[in-house]
């Protein structure tokens, strides 16, 4: 097992680990060696990639690497309406802004303005529902087919519902409208049994019923099942189906294999598909076993 993952099972387990045994971990990983020696790219996207696969291992905003790519999301990716993969304000859109803010609440960032830009974006502008209508008038949105149309993007909805369920884990102190929103979007990811067309029993989106990790743009098996994990949402009568799904693809008791790797400059997957994951295989029954279960 990569000692990456070893940090990652110790969070997610809530087991302390001293700094002598965390840095011993960021060295002796292959993986950190692979994704902190790829160059800072001009392409904001990449960096992006980047630096939210680098988040996904606890104690990695300690390495040269990661400050640099927090630098870089500080200089280009942060405005002042929250984040854009152009840097322009204008171009923001649901999930790269809800992505980034995920990885910088796991950077020990969810306290930085550039974070809380982020959130208030979010939490004005980010729709829920169908037939609802965004103040936000950013061009962004309108290019990539319309994410806060009449009927918003599952994607976007789905994306900025796991990274406001990781910044309220890292987050210390409550916020009654975080709590609100995370209800309003499960509530309409409820209706879509996770995954499903309203209108017919098929995939909502393309990849949505793949296996990926790290996270990408587009929204993944792996994300449905962090989300109805961390959500408290896995007794509910309609997370059946996506717990059937996933159980279905079991190569073996307890083990999953990558199903799609994005293929992008920047993003890098964490193993191949060739063998199951030790990833999903890890974080999967993890997942599933999450406690305070409610409906």
């Amino acid at each position: 097992m990569d000692t990456a993952l070893k940090l990652r099972l110790a969070h997610e387990k809530n087991e302390p680990l001293s700094p002598q045994r965390i840095d011993q971990c960021l060295q002796e990983s292959l993986l950190v060696k692979k994704l902190t020696t790829q160059p800072l790219s001009t392409n904001g996207l990449a960096n992006l990639f980047n630096l939210v696969g680098l988040a996904e291992i606890p104690h990695i905003e300690q390495l040269d690497h990661t400050k640099k790519l927090i630098d870089y999301a500080e200089a280009v990716l942060a405005t002042s309406e929250g984040f854009s993969y152009t840097g322009k304000s204008d171009q923001i859109v649901p999930c790269y802004n809800a992505m980034l803010l995920e990885a910088y609440a796991r950077l020990g960032l969810s306290h930085s303005s550039s974070a809380q830009q982020a959130l208030n974006w979010i939490k004005h502008y980010q729709l829920f529902e169908r037939n609802q209508q965004t103040t936000w008038t950013g061009s962004g949105i309108r290019k990539h087919g319309g994410c806060l149309n009449a009927v918003p993007c599952y994607i976007g909805i789905g994306k900025t519902v796991r990274a406001l369920l990781t910044w309220r884990e890292y987050q210390k102190s409550a916020d009654p409208e975080v709590d609100q929103l995370i209800e309003e979007g499960l509530a309409y990811m409820l209706k879509h049994r996770f995954f499903l067309r309203l209108s017919s029993d098929t995939p909502i989106s393309k990849y949505i019923t793949s296996s990926a990790f790290p996270q990408s743009y587009f929204l993944s098996l792996t994300d449905l099942i962090y989300i109805a994990g961390k959500g408290h949402r896995l007794q509910a009568e309609n997370t059946q189906p996506l717990l059937e799904l996933l159980k279905s693809k079991q190569v073996k008791e307890n083990q999953w294999k990558l199903e799609h790797i994005y293929s992008y400059t920047g993003y890098t997957s964490f193993e191949t598909r060739r063998k199951p994951s030790e990833w999903l295989s890890a974080l999967y029954p993890l997942w599933l076993n999450s406690h305070s279960e409610s409906n």
